[in-house]
């Protein structure tokens, strides 16, 4: 029989196919692992209730999971869990920083959206920094300005 820390130590190959250097565990998208005579049942939440990756994300749970473990994989969405940023795994936001992108801000254990206008930059560190657009490349990001190192950034939204 597996154990959910197996379970876990997979899903950490499998990762957001929009900022490919964070798996669905860094990104707190895992709400439960159940392992029966049935084989695996995986309950994950999108970072965004309309992210257009969801279904193309279960896929690569439910494939690296047989993959490795070579038992029936059901992968559903939990619709009782919302996702927040504070579900992001410590280290995270470091990555997030390193691929360029600012992670979300968080004060006193929330985040505002109003902070999305004091964005330091992935690049320098300055907070320099202007709101270009709320909306980026994708739902869960917004486009900055540097006016120090006149880099153009990405963040993940702050939610809460």
């Amino acid at each position: 029989m597996h154990t959910t820390e197996e379970v876990y130590d997979a899903l950490q190959s499998v990762m957001d196919p929009e900022i490919p250097v964070l798996s669905v565990v860094d990104l707190g998208m895992i709400t439960a692992v159940d392992i029966n005579s049935d084989g695996i049942l995986v309950k994950m939440i999108p970072t965004f209730a309309a992210c257009p990756a969801v279904q193309y994300i279960q896929r690569n749970i439910q494939t690296a999971l047989e993959e490795k473990f070579s038992v029936a994989i059901t992968v559903i969405i939990d619709q009782e869990t919302l996702w927040s940023t504070s579900r992001l795994a410590p280290g995270a936001k470091d990555k997030l920083e390193q691929f360029g992108i600012a992670a979300p801000q968080v004060v006193d254990g929330k985040a505002y959206n109003e902070i999305l206008l004091q964005t330091p930059c992935p690049h320098c560190g300055s907070k320099n920094t202007y709101l270009r657009s709320p909306f980026g490349s994708t739902l869960c990001r917004a486009i900055h300005y540097c006016k120090d190192c006149s880099n153009v950034f990405e963040q993940f939204k702050p939610v809460e």
